[in-house]
């Protein structure tokens, strides 16, 4: 009787898998036909770019995404549709970023399949090399070095000291802080599934464990001060204040945490004058639009022009936005597909942040519970950040959107840590044969 009930189970299990491959296998269809249609459209924009370089970036970009989604259900455990919905994102970012700079895009798609190893490499990783879950220190090291090593050989870019250039002016440059934020996500899991010891831990006497954390966060936050990295600073913040009103007992840390960043908020707004620019800029960008609200009020322009539908891949003016390509690539996105494709990036990043939620709640290992938190947590600070400064919610802050901005290092750091929450989702245990095993 009990065999057969298993076997049932199993059988159920097997049906439930099939049924996901199908599922993944007409996503994959639905975003292969979206990107021939947009391409349709796009490639055909810049009579200035050779053949080849239109081939080439069209060919990576298909067979790229399309291989990632393929083999990965093939190759790794756990939730099938996390890389369905990231690859999705990167080629809307993508063909935007083709439409206003093709010369980056083809860049783009190289660092598309630099990211899709990563994810890969990083599952496997993961797999086969145990005990990260007590590596407390190396994480907290491994971030004090990599800032270091950015304060003294960073190299100043958009007002902030956040770049390492590797090979010269004919090498390409790195941003430490996209993995140093990887990095922190373990050491923030790593004290909370340690809790009852790191709660231990004393100096002269006194007990001190229990705010060790946010000591440490509040050094590197520091650090990103010396660097005017405020964004970045801001998602630190984040972290830390999310997964302590989730884990942490001593509820007066909360407190004290958002006494520390209201008096950290004023400081900066003294301190920086880029900070009080934006400030201004956020408050009445239209008092000064010739110069200092001059991309904001052209963001706006832009997604008000765009109506429901777009004006159509190539029919719009995007390119009035300095650099849409990185900060306000959500902007170009709103004016050329239309609000309604706006939307559609959002619920993307919904679905990723819920599905990563998920994960973490079912997952019973409380470390890697934590780091798929983190990451999510991660995911949908950086999207809230720069969707709301793009958008006047709140004001600009020079983040990258995970996915969809250009950039080597972001689009890198964001498939290491999606390879991550990969692997945490693989680790949930299968409940289904015992539930349809009580239920025969």
């Amino acid at each position: 009787m009990t065999r057969s009930r298993n076997s049932k189970s199993l059988v159920n299990l097997s049906n439930k898998s099939r049924r996901t491959m199908t599922n993944t296998r007409d996503l994959r269809k639905l975003i292969l036909l979206f990107q021939v249609l947009a391409l349709i459209t796009v490639l055909f924009l810049h009579d200035e770019v050779p053949y080849k370089h239109r081939i080439i970036f069209a060919g990576f970009l298909i067979i790229g995404v399309y291989a990632a989604n393929y083999f990965a259900p093939r190759i790794t455990k756990g939730d099938n549709y996390i890389l369905l919905i990231a690859l999705m994102l990167f080629s809307i970012g993508s063909i935007m970023i083709y439409r206003l700079e093709p010369s980056l895009a083809i860049r783009q798609v190289i660092w598309l399949g630099v990211g899709i190893i990563a994810y890969f490499a990083t599952y496997m990783i993961l797999k086969y090399i145990k005990g990260w879950e007590k590596r407390g220190l190396l994480y907290f090291f491994l971030i004090l070095a990599l800032f270091i090593i950015t304060l003294l050989f960073g190299s100043v870019r958009g007002g902030a000291q956040n770049w390492i250039v590797i090979g010269g002016e004919s090498g390409f440059m790195i941003q430490p802080v996209e993995f140093i934020k990887i990095i922190l996500v373990f050491l923030v899991a790593y004290n909370y599934s340690h809790y009852e010891k790191m709660k231990e831990i004393s100096i002269a006497g006194h007990k001190v464990g229990n705010y060790l954390l946010m000591a440490a966060v509040y050094l590197f936050i520091g650090m990103l001060f010396l660097q005017a990295e405020l964004g970045t600073a801001l998602i630190f913040y984040a972290l830390l204040f999310l997964t302590q009103f989730i884990y942490e007992e001593n509820k007066k840390q909360i407190l004290i945490n958002l006494g520390l960043a209201i008096v950290g908020s004023v400081i900066a707004y003294m301190l920086f004058d880029h900070i009080k620019i934006r400030v201004h800029t956020w408050l009445d960008p239209w008092k000064d639009i010739d110069n200092t609200g001059y991309q904001i009020t052209q963001s706006l322009f832009a997604i008000g022009s765009g109506g429901f539908f777009g004006s159509g891949i190539g029919m719009g003016k995007p390119e009035l936005i300095p650099r849409a390509y990185t900060d306000f690539i959500f902007s170009a996105i709103c004016e050329e597909m239309g609000i309604f494709a706006g939307i559609g990036v959002i619920m993307l990043f919904l679905l990723l942040v819920y599905r990563g939620f998920k994960i973490a709640l079912s997952q019973e290992n409380k470390f890697y519970s934590i780091v798929a938190l983190g990451i999510s947590i991660n995911f949908a600070i950086q999207a809230f950040i720069i969707f709301g400064g793009v958008l006047k919610l709140i004001p600009l802050t020079g983040i990258t959107v995970p996915f969809v901005t250009y950039g080597g290092s972001s689009i890198l750091a964001s498939f290491i840590a999606l390879g991550i929450l990969q692997y945490t989702s693989g680790q949930i245990p299968k409940m289904e044969v015992d539930e349809n095993a009580k239920n025969e």
